[in-house]
């Protein structure tokens, strides 16, 4: 092996740190979103069957 300093290690672990970061971003999104969406499924699942009792 050659003598000195490791080549490129810093900026490995950087970008690394950075995709690490990009990657939890985009699950926490996706998350986020799936429950926004069931959310809405609820609400609108609660208002279609107060329609129903409303109709009979």
């Amino acid at each position: 092996m050659a003598k000195g300093p490791e080549k490129d290690t810093k900026n490995k672990a950087l970008h690394t740190k950075l995709l690490n970061r990009k990657k939890t971003k985009l699950q926490e999104e996706k998350k986020e979103k799936a429950l926004r969406l069931k959310a809405l499924v609820t609400k609108m699942n609660q208002k279609k069957s107060s329609d129903e009792l409303d109709i009979r």
